[in-house]
């Protein structure tokens, strides 16, 4: 097989995880029972100035927010938690955060997890590259003048204690994403909005 081709597997290969990401967080299947809250960010209501971005034009203080879920079905080994933007002028979305293998006795990630220079995040977890291009969390920051964008705050719970594929930090969502998709015993979805 030449060069050219073996690229065109991968680009196929990694197209087809980030969309079976997408299809994981923006599908309605759920088990019954596990549930998403936040103390930061309330169903449907517009994110606050703390969770928006600093950089790309926007100004904000780039804290995650604090996140608690209960509910995970039996069988649960670790859960997951990504925020999407699936109205990202992208082709593919935006991920602004990508946690895994949270252990499953951890229920609730404190307010400025997603900063990896603070060290809040359980051990084992593991906080891999967002589309911004860095580890840890990156805050909402649509472009100026585009309506409200979605973001949607998915928590995974899921049956392995380790996602086989996605080893370390370099793990893109979309890989993260392909393992998820044989991994998830039930998901549930918090959306804020943002606009500027």
């Amino acid at each position: 097989m030449t060069g050219m081709g073996t690229d065109m597997m991968k680009r196929s290969f990694y197209w087809l995880a980030a969309t079976g990401l997408c299809l994981l967080v923006a599908g309605s299947a759920r088990a019954d029972g596990l549930t998403v809250t936040s103390a930061d960010i309330k169903e449907g209501a517009t994110i606050a100035g703390e969770q928006v971005f600093k950089g790309f034009g926007c100004n904000g203080n780039n804290v995650s927010p604090a996140l608690s879920w209960s509910g995970a079905p039996s069988g649960t080994k670790s859960f997951a938690v990504s925020i999407y933007d699936p109205d990202a002028p992208s082709g593919s979305g935006w991920w602004h955060w990508v946690v895994f293998n949270i252990p499953a006795n951890v229920t609730s990630l404190p307010k400025g997890a997603g900063d990896v220079k603070k060290k809040l995040m359980p051990k084992g977890a593991i906080q891999s590259r967002t589309d911004f291009g860095s580890d840890g969390y990156g805050g909402p920051c649509p472009p100026q003048g585009d309506k409200p964008h979605h973001y949607q705050i998915t928590v995974f719970a899921v049956d392995v204690d380790k996602l086989p594929d996605a080893k370390d930090h370099n793990a893109s969502a979309a890989l993260v994403g392909f393992d998820l998709h044989f991994h998830t015993l039930a998901k549930t979805t918090l959306t804020g909005l943002y606009g500027r």
